[in-house]
């Protein structure tokens, strides 16, 4: 069996071969084409969930490339809600962004005082904390070395950095 038929029939089985989970070990890019596609619209959903975190009025929002980083996703949004209230909204907002840009939410999750909610899109997860909750577990030091997800619009760039 060639190496290419070989890396067919463990795709098709659902085992992962070494160019579905990292790529060419040289440069560190990913070879497989598909999950080059994948993640090329992973990190596009996630720029868009972090602006619609933005039009919903959260703060300190973050998003992480985490490719070859994480075996479950492959980006994270991070933001700061202002009331449980605000939070679920976003959660909301997320998830009909995901319906309508074929991302749906996997899964809706939040702790019992509604601190932190978790929308999981599969290749994305997005996270809208309250400040003190976000504070205590500092998703953004456990992937700090993940590099960051430009998404914020020229025009809220420069009002955010005017004098």
């Amino acid at each position: 069996m060639t190496d290419d038929a070989n890396h067919e029939t463990h795709q098709q089985a659902g085992r992962q071969t070494p160019t579905d989970t990292g790529g060419d070990a040289d440069s560190g890019k990913p070879t497989h084409p598909v999950r080059t596609a994948q993640r090329d619209e992973a990190v596009r959903f996630a720029a868009d969930a972090a602006r619609a975190m933005a039009d919903a009025r959260c703060t300190d929002i973050v998003a992480l490339d985490l490719a070859g980083r994480s075996p479950v996703a492959e980006c994270l949004v991070i933001g700061t809600g202002t009331s449980d209230r605000q939070m679920r909204s976003v959660a909301d907002d997320l998830a009909e962004l995901g319906e309508a840009s074929e991302h749906p939410a996997l899964r809706h999750t939040s702790d019992d005082r509604s601190t932190w909610i978790v929308v999981d899109f599969g290749t994305v997860v997005a996270h809208i904390f309250e400040p003190n909750t976000r504070a205590h577990y500092d998703l953004e030091l456990l992937w700090g070395d993940a590099a960051p997800i430009p998404w914020e619009r020229e025009a809220d760039r420069r009002r955010s950095h005017a004098p």
